[in-house]
């Protein structure tokens, strides 16, 4: 794990911070491969990208309940401690298109869910602060589901 990380690891709302990006991020992918299905005409497709949507939006108020009423600190770009410099569940997402198929989106969401289940995975591992220990090990067992989802409907689809 890099370095980067320290703040992530020791600070229990830097931690929230981070989180809460990741969810939006990802809710916000999902949400981008369910319209990419709607103009492929795959409502199926579109269905199931609508439901992982729903999935990060409900981590992601899981995210901010944790906080209560406390504000979650304002970082600036270069504060953001992203194990590659970006975060997990974005980086995958600039291919999405209208024109591409079910099985290209499939694997941009599971490549983007493996990587936010390493982060979370690796900040458990890492940390010596429990809270953010446990919020960790919480987290990426939800990630794990998604993978799982994913995976099962890549193997549906290709078997």
């Amino acid at each position: 794990m890099p370095q980067t990380l320290n703040k992530v690891l020791h600070d229990p709302f830097i931690f929230l911070a981070h989180a809460v990006r990741l969810e939006e991020e990802a809710a916000a992918g999902f949400s981008e491969l369910a319209d990419a299905m709607d103009t492929l005409g795959n409502p199926d497709a579109a269905e199931f990208f609508r439901r992982m949507a729903e999935f990060s939006r409900r981590h992601l108020a899981q995210a901010r309940a944790r906080v209560g009423a406390r504000p979650l600190p304002e970082l600036g770009p270069m504060e953001w401690e992203w194990p590659d410099g970006a975060s997990p569940e974005r980086v995958g997402w600039h291919g999405v298109d209208g024109l591409m198929g079910v099985d290209a989106a499939l694997d941009l969401a599971l490549e983007s869910e493996n990587r936010g289940q390493r982060f979370y995975a690796q900040i458990a591992q890492t940390t010596d602060n429990a809270k953010i220990r446990a919020w960790a090990e919480e987290f990426a067992a939800e990630e794990a589901e998604h993978v799982r989802l994913l995976e099962e409907k890549l193997a549906r689809l290709l078997g």
